[in-house]
Protein backbone atom coordinates (compact mmCIF):
# COMPACT_ATOMS: atom_id res chain seq x y z
CA UNK A 1 0.00 0.00 0.00
CA UNK A 2 1.26 3.55 -0.65
CA UNK A 3 0.90 4.38 3.03
CA UNK A 4 2.19 1.05 4.31
CA UNK A 5 5.98 1.32 4.32
CA UNK A 6 7.95 3.53 6.63
CA UNK A 7 10.51 3.92 3.85
CA UNK A 8 7.94 5.84 1.81
CA UNK A 9 8.24 8.73 4.22
CA UNK A 10 10.98 11.29 4.98
CA UNK A 11 13.86 10.32 7.24
CA UNK A 12 12.74 9.81 10.83
CA UNK A 13 14.38 12.30 13.17
CA UNK A 14 14.00 13.45 16.74
CA UNK A 15 10.85 15.48 17.12
CA UNK A 16 11.16 18.86 15.37
CA UNK A 17 9.02 21.91 16.02
CA UNK A 18 5.74 21.74 14.15
CA UNK A 19 3.75 24.66 12.86
CA UNK A 20 0.50 22.71 12.93
CA UNK A 21 -1.00 19.28 13.52
CA UNK A 22 -0.79 18.45 9.84
CA UNK A 23 3.00 18.56 10.06
CA UNK A 24 2.86 16.43 13.20
CA UNK A 25 0.69 13.82 11.45
CA UNK A 26 3.15 13.70 8.56
CA UNK A 27 6.11 13.23 10.90
CA UNK A 28 4.65 10.63 13.24
CA UNK A 29 3.28 8.41 10.47
CA UNK A 30 6.67 6.86 9.56
CA UNK A 31 7.54 6.49 13.25
CA UNK A 32 4.32 4.54 13.83
CA UNK A 33 5.00 2.45 10.74
CA UNK A 34 8.59 1.64 11.69
CA UNK A 35 7.73 0.74 15.30
CA UNK A 36 4.91 -1.51 14.13
CA UNK A 37 7.04 -3.25 11.51
CA UNK A 38 9.78 -3.76 14.12
CA UNK A 39 7.55 -6.12 16.13
CA UNK A 40 6.24 -7.85 13.02
CA UNK A 41 9.79 -8.61 11.90
CA UNK A 42 10.82 -9.85 15.33
CA UNK A 43 7.80 -12.15 15.53
CA UNK A 44 8.11 -13.53 12.00
CA UNK A 45 10.01 -16.70 12.91
CA UNK A 46 7.73 -17.53 15.83
CA UNK A 47 4.64 -16.96 13.69
CA UNK A 48 6.04 -19.20 10.93
CA UNK A 49 6.81 -21.93 13.47
CA UNK A 50 3.32 -21.59 14.94
CA UNK A 51 1.75 -21.87 11.50
CA UNK A 52 3.78 -24.99 10.69
CA UNK A 53 3.08 -26.67 14.01
CA UNK A 54 -0.65 -25.96 13.93
CA UNK A 55 -1.21 -26.42 10.21
CA UNK A 56 -2.91 -23.04 10.04
CA UNK A 57 -2.30 -20.35 7.42
CA UNK A 58 -1.81 -16.98 9.20
CA UNK A 59 -3.03 -14.88 6.24
CA UNK A 60 -6.18 -12.96 7.10
CA UNK A 61 -6.09 -14.25 10.68
CA UNK A 62 -2.87 -12.32 11.25
CA UNK A 63 -3.98 -9.23 9.36
CA UNK A 64 -7.35 -9.09 11.16
CA UNK A 65 -6.28 -10.56 14.49
CA UNK A 66 -7.89 -7.72 16.45
CA UNK A 67 -11.13 -7.66 14.44
CA UNK A 68 -12.34 -11.17 13.59
CA UNK A 69 -12.66 -12.28 17.25
CA UNK A 70 -15.31 -9.56 17.71
CA UNK A 71 -17.27 -9.31 14.46
CA UNK A 72 -17.84 -11.04 11.12
CA UNK A 73 -16.78 -9.49 7.85
CA UNK A 74 -17.82 -9.87 4.23
CA UNK A 75 -15.74 -10.14 1.09
CA UNK A 76 -16.63 -6.52 0.35
CA UNK A 77 -15.32 -5.54 3.79
CA UNK A 78 -12.06 -7.35 3.10
CA UNK A 79 -11.66 -5.45 -0.17
CA UNK A 80 -12.03 -2.15 1.69
CA UNK A 81 -9.52 -3.11 4.37
CA UNK A 82 -7.06 -4.32 1.71
CA UNK A 83 -7.65 -1.49 -0.79
CA UNK A 84 -4.40 -1.88 -2.66
CA UNK A 85 -4.12 -5.66 -2.46
CA UNK A 86 -4.65 -8.26 -5.13
CA UNK A 87 -8.23 -9.57 -5.21
CA UNK A 88 -7.19 -13.00 -6.50
CA UNK A 89 -4.58 -13.42 -3.77
CA UNK A 90 -7.10 -12.34 -1.14
CA UNK A 91 -9.62 -14.90 -2.41
CA UNK A 92 -6.95 -17.62 -2.33
CA UNK A 93 -6.19 -16.77 1.31
CA UNK A 94 -9.87 -16.83 2.14
CA UNK A 95 -10.36 -20.19 0.45
CA UNK A 96 -7.47 -21.60 2.46
CA UNK A 97 -8.98 -20.37 5.74
CA UNK A 98 -12.33 -21.92 4.85
CA UNK A 99 -10.63 -25.19 3.93
CA UNK A 100 -8.67 -25.22 7.19
CA UNK A 101 -11.89 -24.39 9.11
CA UNK A 102 -10.42 -21.33 10.81
CA UNK A 103 -13.12 -19.22 9.13
CA UNK A 104 -16.70 -20.15 8.28
CA UNK A 105 -19.11 -18.51 5.86
CA UNK A 106 -22.88 -18.41 6.27
CA UNK A 107 -25.59 -18.03 3.66
CA UNK A 108 -25.44 -14.24 3.88
CA UNK A 109 -21.73 -14.20 3.06
CA UNK A 110 -20.65 -13.35 6.60
CA UNK A 111 -17.18 -14.67 7.42
CA UNK A 112 -16.74 -15.66 11.04
CA UNK A 113 -13.78 -16.83 13.08
CA UNK A 114 -14.23 -20.42 14.26
CA UNK A 115 -13.07 -21.84 17.58
CA UNK A 116 -10.00 -23.19 15.79
CA UNK A 117 -9.31 -19.76 14.31
CA UNK A 118 -9.73 -18.03 17.66
CA UNK A 119 -7.27 -20.44 19.28
CA UNK A 120 -4.73 -19.55 16.59
CA UNK A 121 -5.30 -15.81 17.15
CA UNK A 122 -4.66 -16.21 20.88
CA UNK A 123 -1.40 -18.05 20.15
CA UNK A 124 -0.52 -15.39 17.61
CA UNK A 125 -1.06 -12.76 20.29
CA UNK A 126 1.35 -14.66 22.53
CA UNK A 127 4.00 -14.54 19.78
CA UNK A 128 3.47 -10.82 19.22
CA UNK A 129 3.53 -10.09 22.95
CA UNK A 130 6.85 -11.93 23.30
CA UNK A 131 8.28 -10.07 20.31
CA UNK A 132 7.18 -6.72 21.73
CA UNK A 133 8.81 -7.59 25.05
CA UNK A 134 12.07 -8.33 23.21
CA UNK A 135 12.32 -5.29 20.95
CA UNK A 136 10.38 -2.65 22.90
CA UNK A 137 12.27 -2.28 26.13
CA UNK A 138 11.39 0.45 28.59
CA UNK A 139 8.97 1.59 31.27
CA UNK A 140 6.98 3.87 28.95
CA UNK A 141 4.91 1.22 27.14
CA UNK A 142 1.76 1.58 29.29
CA UNK A 143 1.78 5.35 28.81
CA UNK A 144 2.33 5.03 25.05
CA UNK A 145 -0.43 2.44 24.82
CA UNK A 146 -2.75 4.78 26.69
CA UNK A 147 -1.95 7.77 24.48
CA UNK A 148 -2.42 5.68 21.36
CA UNK A 149 -5.79 4.51 22.67
CA UNK A 150 -6.88 8.13 23.06
CA UNK A 151 -5.80 8.92 19.50
CA UNK A 152 -7.73 5.90 18.28
CA UNK A 153 -10.80 6.86 20.31
CA UNK A 154 -10.82 10.27 18.60
CA UNK A 155 -10.21 8.90 15.10
CA UNK A 156 -13.15 9.29 12.72
CA UNK A 157 -14.79 6.07 11.58
CA UNK A 158 -15.65 7.05 8.01
CA UNK A 159 -18.69 5.19 6.65
CA UNK A 160 -17.35 2.62 4.23
CA UNK A 161 -13.82 3.07 5.56
CA UNK A 162 -11.36 0.51 6.88
CA UNK A 163 -11.16 1.79 10.45
CA UNK A 164 -14.93 1.47 10.89
CA UNK A 165 -14.54 -2.21 10.00
CA UNK A 166 -11.51 -3.08 12.14
CA UNK A 167 -12.27 -1.07 15.31
CA UNK A 168 -12.98 -1.34 18.19
CA UNK A 169 -10.24 -3.86 18.78
CA UNK A 170 -10.19 -7.27 20.39
CA UNK A 171 -8.03 -6.87 23.50
CA UNK A 172 -7.86 -9.89 25.83
CA UNK A 173 -8.07 -9.27 29.55
CA UNK A 174 -4.62 -9.01 31.07
CA UNK A 175 -2.88 -8.27 27.76
CA UNK A 176 0.55 -6.73 28.23
CA UNK A 177 1.16 -3.11 27.27
CA UNK A 178 3.46 -3.99 24.37
CA UNK A 179 0.80 -6.12 22.70
CA UNK A 180 -1.87 -3.47 23.25
CA UNK A 181 0.37 -0.82 21.75
CA UNK A 182 1.28 -3.01 18.79
CA UNK A 183 -2.34 -3.59 17.81
CA UNK A 184 -3.45 -0.03 18.53
CA UNK A 185 -0.71 1.32 16.30
CA UNK A 186 -1.92 -0.98 13.54
CA UNK A 187 -5.42 0.44 13.89
CA UNK A 188 -4.17 4.05 13.84
CA UNK A 189 -2.53 3.23 10.53
CA UNK A 190 -5.94 2.27 9.16
CA UNK A 191 -7.16 5.75 10.08
CA UNK A 192 -4.36 7.25 8.02
CA UNK A 193 -5.19 4.82 5.21
CA UNK A 194 -8.77 6.10 5.23
CA UNK A 195 -7.50 9.68 5.19
CA UNK A 196 -5.33 8.85 2.21
CA UNK A 197 -8.21 7.19 0.39
CA UNK A 198 -10.48 10.16 1.03
CA UNK A 199 -7.81 12.48 -0.37
CA UNK A 200 -7.26 10.59 -3.62
CA UNK A 201 -10.97 10.00 -4.07
CA UNK A 202 -11.58 13.73 -3.69
CA UNK A 203 -9.01 14.24 -6.46
CA UNK A 204 -11.04 11.92 -8.70
CA UNK A 205 -8.57 9.01 -8.67
CA UNK A 206 -9.04 5.28 -8.23
CA UNK A 207 -6.95 2.92 -6.07
CA UNK A 208 -5.10 1.70 -9.17
CA UNK A 209 -4.43 5.27 -10.30
CA UNK A 210 -3.00 6.44 -6.96
CA UNK A 211 -0.66 3.45 -6.90
CA UNK A 212 0.70 4.44 -10.32
CA UNK A 213 0.69 8.19 -9.72
CA UNK A 214 4.15 9.75 -10.11
CA UNK A 215 5.60 12.44 -7.90
CA UNK A 216 4.38 15.89 -8.83
CA UNK A 217 1.91 18.59 -7.81
CA UNK A 218 -1.11 16.25 -7.80
CA UNK A 219 0.54 13.69 -5.51
CA UNK A 220 1.92 16.45 -3.29
CA UNK A 221 -1.57 17.87 -2.93
CA UNK A 222 -3.01 14.47 -2.07
CA UNK A 223 -0.32 13.87 0.56
CA UNK A 224 -0.97 17.31 2.08
CA UNK A 225 -4.70 16.58 2.24
CA UNK A 226 -3.94 13.16 3.76
CA UNK A 227 -1.88 14.76 6.51
CA UNK A 228 -4.62 17.30 7.21
CA UNK A 229 -7.27 14.60 7.53
CA UNK A 230 -4.98 12.28 9.51
CA UNK A 231 -4.15 15.03 12.01
CA UNK A 232 -7.62 15.35 13.54
CA UNK A 233 -7.37 12.69 16.30
CA UNK A 234 -4.12 14.13 17.62
CA UNK A 235 -6.15 17.09 18.88
CA UNK A 236 -7.23 14.69 21.62
CA UNK A 237 -3.72 15.02 23.11
CA UNK A 238 -2.03 18.05 24.62
CA UNK A 239 1.13 19.40 23.02
CA UNK A 240 3.22 17.76 25.71
CA UNK A 241 1.42 14.44 25.24
CA UNK A 242 2.03 14.59 21.50
CA UNK A 243 5.72 15.08 22.20
CA UNK A 244 5.75 12.15 24.62
CA UNK A 245 4.06 9.97 22.03
CA UNK A 246 6.42 10.93 19.22
CA UNK A 247 9.61 10.63 21.25
CA UNK A 248 8.44 7.45 22.97
CA UNK A 249 7.57 5.70 19.72
CA UNK A 250 10.83 6.86 18.18
CA UNK A 251 12.71 4.93 20.87
CA UNK A 252 10.90 1.77 19.73
CA UNK A 253 12.09 1.98 16.12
Amino acid sequence: MPWESATDHPIINAMPKFHDLSEYAAAIAPVIGAAHVNVHASAARAVADLAEASGVTPGLLADLRFTLPLRPLTRRDLAVIDRYGDAAARERDLSEHLREATLSEDGDGLLRLTAKGLEFVHRLYDAHAAAADRVWVGPDLPDLAGLTARVLDAAERRPGGALALVAPLFEPAGARAGLLLFNRLAAVRYHRADAHAAAWQAAGLSAAEIVRLADGPLRAGIEAETNLRASAPYRNLTGQEREVLYEGLLKLV
